[in-house]
């Protein structure tokens, strides 16, 4: 996460946390978003306090169409409602439909995700000297998160936080 100043995770990505991320993730089940926004503001309350403004990771249109909602963008508005936060759910947009990346490992995932996302141009101004805190569901290799990072910095942002409910932890 080279670009991203600082990072924080809610929760380890396992056994015991997978079905109930995965629920809400693809299965509508979202009754469970207040509280997991909870626990991020938790673990990132020092991100959450110094963040000018919240962004969800987005989802290109095709999918967002086919899941009905951003989960990332329903986690970035519960903790920028609780937290008196401004949050921008279309700061970045992804431009182009990218393939899942749930069986890629690290360098594909890279490959898979260069020049998906831009800065939506009416936010540019938003976010000149500004410090985002990005939001997203799941942590694995980082390369969406350091894609979204890259594309706020150049577009002027002073600096980028990551907030994420679980981080996939690898075991060997």
């Amino acid at each position: 996460l080279a670009v991203i100043e600082r990072a924080r995770a809610a929760l380890a990505y396992d056994d015991a946390s997978r079905d109930l991320i995965l629920r809400f993730k693809h299965a509508d089940r979202l009754e469970g978003a207040a509280t997991f926004a909870g626990w991020m503001a938790r673990a990132g309350s020092a991100l959450v306090a110094d963040a000018d403004i919240i962004a969800p990771v987005p989802l290109h249109w095709r999918r967002l169409v086919s899941r009905r909602y951003n989960q990332a963008a329903v986690l970035a508005n519960a903790i920028g409602r609780a937290q008196g936060k401004r949050v921008a759910p279309d700061l970045l947009v992804r431009r182009r439909a990218t393939p899942t990346q749930g069986h890629l490992g690290r360098e594909a995932r890279r490959r898979n995700i260069a020049g998906a996302f831009a800065l939506a141009p009416r936010r540019r101004e938003a976010i000149t000297g500004a410090r985002i805190l990005l939001v997203d569901d799941v942590l694995t290799t980082g390369a969406t998160a350091e894609a979204c990072a890259r594309t706020l910095l150049a577009g002027g942002a002073k600096a980028v936080d990551l907030l994420v409910l679980a981080r996939v932890v690898r075991t060997h």
